[in-house]
């Protein structure tokens, strides 16, 4: 009898931790989500996906600080897998554009340049940028969400920067 009391205690707190993660990032997920696909509805689609397959998963998880970083791995590939299965060809959103970043403050048509270079990128350095530069995450949170190691994540955004750099040129 006592073992079925703890296991409906840890039960307890394991949902409780669960919703504590998901409310604490759901802002952050959202944001990630929605400079995928650019559509609100896609986007509360795939953070809702990304929340149903961190619950069934979330035991897999052995250390707490590795929760935001597994979490956001999760909704990276269930972005990719989105758009891959509806291969839709991503409009420009006038509202994430004006919220893209303050680099070019009151410049719309900054913006969308920027937005368009940042189209032309594969998944890869799409991801890289996104998380670096608009999610302000270090190199090394990147390479562990991508699960390669740092170096790579350095050449691939150098890359994707020389890649974005030329097109902005165009």
């Amino acid at each position: 009898m006592a073992i079925a009391f703890r296991s409906k205690k840890t039960n307890k707190e394991r949902e409780d931790r669960f919703l504590e993660l998901i409310n604490k990032n759901q802002e952050k997920l959202y944001k990630i989500a929605y400079s995928y696909v650019r559509n609100k509805d896609d986007a509360l689609d795939i953070v809702q996906e990304t929340v149903y397959k961190a619950y069934i998963s979330y035991d897999k998880v052995k250390k707490t600080q590795y929760e935001n970083t597994w979490l956001t791995k999760i909704l990276i590939n269930v972005s990719i897998d989105f758009i891959k299965k509806n291969k839709k060809i991503v409009s420009i959103d006038k509202d994430y554009i004006e919220n893209i970043s303050d680099y070019s403050e009151g410049n719309t048509h900054a913006k969308i340049v920027i937005r368009e270079a940042l189209e032309k990128l594969n998944e890869k350095q799409k991801t890289v940028i996104i998380l670096r530069y608009f999610e302000d995450m270090k190199l090394e949170e990147i390479a562990s969400i991508l699960d390669s190691p740092v170096s790579t994540i350095k050449s691939i955004l150098y890359r994707a920067l020389n890649e974005m750099n030329l097109s902005l040129k165009e």
